[in-house]
């Protein structure tokens, strides 16, 4: 699978030092669930972020022993070290030239570790847009710009599923739907801008830190526990029907059912892990509180705050820059922020 990224044997390896820098991103149809091979269950599409990305340098010493370093803000991971010479070596066969040399990978991100913002797929973003730029410099291929940021899709994908959907700005599909031409579960691709309405390409996201500490349960042992819930199969089919009306609500600026379909996919997601077995909940007293504040402001107000949760217990606060959103601004300040662990949010917005 994935035969039109074989590597080609013909390659010429010198030490080189190459940087990127990727953002993450915010699924609004959930993937949750998946099979072999990093291939989604379902198909999910995504917001990409604009200030909360991950910075990566990788120096490359040609012709050393395989071996791979990593710093996360200056500190050594060995752990992380050891996945990533995981994750080199299943990916040898699109990068013949992966194993013949030393890594030295320092990585930083502009957001707090741990806060429900998906830095595996910032990360693993970063990490493959770094390998195609080395495959660049050491093959003799010529390809085109389509060719390299799918295969970078493609590569990180194999990392972290949802990183795939990190390369690409705005709105972004991972995995095959009648409802978008081109898709694929091998890689994202840009959900055309040409038929999104203006309403939707000037967002808000504010994220609330509610736990700012390690999950009870990670999201590899989340996706694992699908393949024995009994509501699984619904659920994958579910998210499949859900972009049908979907599209309709893109090209249309339909707001108010586009706030309904993300919230329910949230909440559908948690359903799913208190269905698991075994049971969990990843939500928290304030993640509740939150959202019941959130729902009364917009039922008493008419303002178009909404939220979205990822595989954890912090809040992300979506709503359009128009004339309420100082408002809603102000009324996150006032009344939300008091539910976080720290009084801690990470502002942002999508990035088109």
């Amino acid at each position: 699978m994935g035969n039109q990224f074989l590597g080609n044997q013909n390659f010429n390896i010198s030490n080189q030092t190459v940087t990127a820098i990727c953002p993450s991103n915010i699924a609004l149809i959930k993937y949750w669930g998946k099979y072999a091979n990093q291939i989604p269950a379902n198909p999910s599409i995504s917001y990409t972020l604009n200030h909360c990305n991950t910075q990566t340098s990788i120096e490359f010493l040609a012709n050393e022993p395989f071996s791979v370093q990593t710093f996360l803000a200056g500190n050594e991971e060995v752990k992380f070290a050891e996945k990533i010479e995981k994750y080199f070596k299943n990916i040898e066969q699109y990068l013949p030239w992966i194993l013949k040399g030393k890594y030295i990978i320092k990585t930083e991100n502009t957001f707090p570790h741990s806060s429900g913002i998906a830095s595996s797929a910032s990360g693993f973003g970063a990490i493959a847009s770094c390998l195609m730029e080395l495959d660049k410099t050491f093959s003799s291929e010529i390809r085109d710009a389509s060719f390299e940021i799918k295969k970078a899709s493609f590569l990180a994908r194999l990392g972290s599923g949802s990183a795939c959907r990190s390369l690409y700005n705005g709105l972004v599909v991972w995995g095959k739907t009648d409802e978008v031409e081109g898709s694929s579960d091998l890689f994202a691709v840009k959900y055309p801008d040409s038929e999104i309405h203006p309403i939707f390409k000037n967002f808000n996201d504010w994220v609330l830190l509610i736990h700012e500490g390690q999950k009870t349960v990670s999201s590899t042992v989340g996706h694992g526990l699908m393949n024995t819930n009994p509501y699984a199969e619904r659920r994958f089919q579910e998210a499949r029907e859900n972009f049908v009306p979907l599209k309709q609500i893109l090209k249309t600026g339909d707001l108010q059912n586009f706030i309904k379909l993300v919230e329910h996919e949230a909440l559908t997601l948690h359903a799913m892990m208190m269905m698991s077995e075994p049971a969990f909940i990843l939500m928290k007293t304030g993640t509740l509180e939150v959202i019941n504040k959130l729902w009364k402001f917009r039922e008493e107000t008419g303002h178009p705050l909404f939220f979205t949760l990822d595989a954890g217990a912090n809040v992300h606060l979506l709503f359009p820059e128009n004339v309420s959103s100082e408002t809603i601004k102000n009324f996150i300040e006032t009344e939300l922020l008091q539910h976080t662990q720290k009084g801690g949010v990470v502002k942002d917005v999508m990035r088109f």
